[in-house]
């Protein structure tokens, strides 16, 4: 059976149920799988996430490993 055809089945059988707390606790199982919540973003927020973005791309990047050695040096310095 593809995916397709186990969901047609899914929701045929969900059709056919007329139970109010069982149909909600099928939409709880659901809601954990699935993930339909829009991100609403400030101006501010995009602006951050563009710059980030272009500082990938011209190679303004640090790996964790150069981060914790520069922190290990600016508090080594009193």
């Amino acid at each position: 059976m593809t995916t397709s055809d186990l969901k047609n089945v899914l929701i045929h059988k969900i059709s056919e149920i007329d139970d109010i707390s069982f149909l909600k606790a099928i939409k709880v199982i659901l809601d954990s799988k699935t993930n339909n919540e829009i991100l609403m973003l400030t101006d501010q927020q995009k602006e951050d996430i563009m710059a980030s973005k272009k500082e990938v791309e011209s190679g303004l990047i640090f790996s964790e490993k150069e981060l914790d050695k520069e922190i290990q040096e600016w508090l080594s310095v009193k």
